[in-house]
Formats: C-alpha cells, structure tokens, sequence
C-alpha cells in the first residue's frame, strides 16, 4: 500500500511536490548577458585593481557592455577595476566573476562603438 494514494495524479513524488503533469518547466537561461559578446581581433590588454599595480591580460571576447579575459592573477566579484583594451584610455569596470585564469568584467557604461568595431571588426 503506497502512502500517498494521489502520487500518479501528482508526480512521483506526491501531493504536488515535485514535477507538474501539466506543465513542463523550462531550463534555467545559463546566457544571462546583455548582448551578444564578439571574438576580437586585437588582444592586448591590462588591468589594474584598487592600489594594484597593472597585470597584462589577453582579450577573449567582447561585448559593448564587458568582457572576458586570460589573466595571471585574481579579483574578487564586485571589484572596481581599470582596463585598457589596445593601449586605449583606461575603463572603468567591475569584476563579475574570476576563476581557472579567466576574469569576466562588466563595464560603468557601455563603450563606445568606434571602440568596439576597431576591436572586434574583421577583413575578409
């Protein structure tokens, strides 16, 4: 004899906690960026955290809204950060994530898109 006698109507689990007959959920959305982000053609690239001295890094994507990069060494989500993407004027960001030499840096403000097309364009 089964505990609960409505289990079929109500999952495998019963009484409605666990999966619904009549609805299928979605997976969760993994991809929770802005835009798009774009591989780059020019990779030089440094960073420096808050009284740290700059580390070169190595642009693998971008996006107008951040990016990711190779580094050699680590920052804290939520720290304050400067970039300079090709040797251009530093840009102020905060590190989402860092981990296994990689580091993901949300931009203050989306940068400009003379910037990002001379970064990301390709010739054919």
């Amino acid at each position: 004899m089964t505990l609960f006698p409505y289990a079929s109507a109500y999952g495998e689990q019963g009484m409605g906690l666990a999966t619904s007959a009549y609805r299928k959920v979605a997976p969760a959305k993994l991809e929770q960026r802005a835009a798009i982000r774009h591989p780059v053609v020019v990779k030089r690239a440094s960073v420096r955290g808050h009284g740290r001295q700059p580390l070169d890094a190595v642009l693998d994507d971008l996006s107008v809204y951040g990016c990711r990069l190779a580094i050699d060494g680590e920052f804290a989500a939520g720290e304050r950060l400067w970039l300079r993407l090709a040797g251009g004027d530093a840009i102020a960001a905060s590190a989402v994530w860092c981990e296994d030499g990689k580091l993901g840096c949300r931009f203050d403000e989306p940068i400009a898109r003379d910037l990002f097309r001379s970064l990301t364009l390709v010739f054919a």
